[in-house]
């Protein structure tokens, strides 16, 4: 008989950065979103979703993962951003007997981060903080993770704050680990999307609804929010996409945009992501 699966997050908190957008308000300190990575396990080995993006982080992960006494088989990346990813030089390396492993479709995107322009962009953004040479997962054989006789299902949905982008279904928890596509008071990062890309990221929302989870996990999430309700966060995500996108329809200015936003999700954490929505919009707009 399969044992049972267990779900564990943890949650890295906000990351001070080096600010890329030269009008971002010097005066107040830009900062990453507080990300998170989950950790299935059954009664001796477990498998980790995403692994963050600095040396230091995922440290920390390591410390983590060894406090719960399982042997790591695999790490699953949901998507091709390296805040997913770095992190997977320091926990392969402390975990030798783990694979890391992504869906074909995501490798793409996951190759292209690890270029020389964007290297040079992760550099700028956490220097001295996350690896020269980031180790990279494999494309899986199959569909399927197995974890001690019970499935962990990757599943492409399509666009989130990237495209294309994967969760990772947990029918024995009734559980979604939600990489990007779900955000849990945090900002949305907007600043890779179009109107379409939006509407997009509305039905990769759908999608996880018709799994029917009671629980959701998102990859930014605050570090005092939940994940046990399910409903409420896949509605919150959506509510913020679709206040978005209304506000670029009646706004003039990025600072406009910013503002409007803030004044419905001021609660919300790292509002970097949304001045860098903000302003990437107004720029798309004006060509």
């Amino acid at each position: 008989m399969a044992s049972p699966l267990a779900l564990d997050v943890y949650v890295a908190p906000y990351l001070p950065i080096q600010s890329f957008l030269p009008s971002w308000d010097a005066n107040r300190q830009a900062t990453w979103p507080a990300s998170s990575v989950s950790l299935l396990s059954g009664e001796k080995e477990a498998v980790l979703i995403d692994a963050l993006i600095t040396n230091a982080e995922a440290a920390n992960v390591v410390a983590w993962i060894r406090e719960k006494k399982k042997t790591l088989t695999a790490v699953y990346i949901t998507h091709g951003h390296g805040d997913h990813f770095f992190g997977l030089n320091t926990i392969l390396a402390a975990f030798p007997e783990a694979k890391a492993v992504a869906l074909p479709e995501v490798m793409p995107g996951i190759e292209a981060q690890v270029g020389p322009d964007q290297m040079a962009f992760w550099g700028g953004v956490f220097p001295d903080q996350i690896p020269e040479r980031p180790r990279l997962p494999e494309a899986m054989q199959d569909g399927v993770i197995t974890l001690e006789g019970r499935e962990l299902r990757p599943i492409i949905v399509g666009q989130s704050d990237t495209f294309p982008s994967t969760v990772v279904h947990v029918p024995d928890l009734d559980a979604v680990v939600g990489g990007d596509v779900a955000y849990n008071g945090v900002h949305c990062w907007l600043a890779e999307t179009d109107r379409d890309k939006r509407q997009g990221w509305l039905v990769s929302l759908d999608l996880i609804a018709a799994l029917k989870p009671k629980v959701v996990v998102a990859g930014h999430k605050d570090p005092s929010t939940r994940d046990d309700d399910a409903t409420s966060i896949l509605d919150a995500t959506r509510a913020y996409i679709r206040d978005f996108d209304a506000n670029v329809d009646e706004c003039g200015s990025p600072r406009e945009i910013f503002d409007k936003m803030m004044q419905r999700y001021g609660d919300r954490g790292n509002p970097f992501s949304l001045w860098a929505a903000a302003e990437g919009v107004s720029q798309q707009l004006r060509h």
